[in-house]
């Protein structure tokens, strides 16, 4: 299945993709019934953290332990998305309590919302409108570090320079 809109290519440590095998991907949850197997197997300890997730290119949520790194949730591939997330339960029915795009691997731009959306209605989860709380990536055009925007201060907090207002991260993208 091909799914529409922007594909984020791992930019974050050499080493850390290096290390990537193949099939060590995220838990790929497709449906409600893949969901409903996968928090199955959840403890309550795990299910009060938030998750490392991605969305490959076929749209689909790959989930993962928080403290994993995303591009080995992605099994090393491009996503259209990637964060945290965390789920609640009330009345028997799952939701998302929070989601991120915080993954400095990836670095995904807030307009990545769209592919997680998708994935969580093709799970028939119940979510909100947008990410609970939305990361600001840029690249300084100066020293080429990467930085997390806040506050709305989009000056390097490596060299001091101004970034640009709209993401960059990606000098191939």
């Amino acid at each position: 299945m091909s799914v529409r809109g922007r594909s984020y290519r791992y930019v974050g440590p050499v080493e850390l993709k290096a290390a990537v095998r193949p099939g060590s991907g995220g838990c790929r949850i497709g449906s409600a019934a893949d969901f409903a197997s996968w928090v199955a197997e959840r403890s309550a300890a795990e299910l009060a953290e938030p998750f490392t997730f991605v969305v490959g290119r076929d749209g689909v949520l790959r989930l993962a332990p928080r403290r994993s790194e995303h591009v080995a949730c992605a099994g090393g591939e491009t996503v259209l998305s990637a964060g945290e997330i965390g789920f609640t339960c009330e009345a028997g029915r799952w939701a998302v309590g929070n989601v991120s795009n915080h993954s400095t691997g990836y670095c995904p731009d807030g307009s990545s919302w769209p592919a997680v959306a998708r994935a969580l209605d093709d799970m028939e989860i119940g979510r909100a409108t947008g990410f609970t709380h939305e990361v600001v990536f840029r690249r300084c055009p100066g020293c080429q570090e990467h930085n997390i925007v806040r506050e709305d201060d989009f000056v390097c907090v490596f060299c001091g320079r101004d970034l640009p207002e709209a993401w960059n991260v990606d000098p191939v993208a």
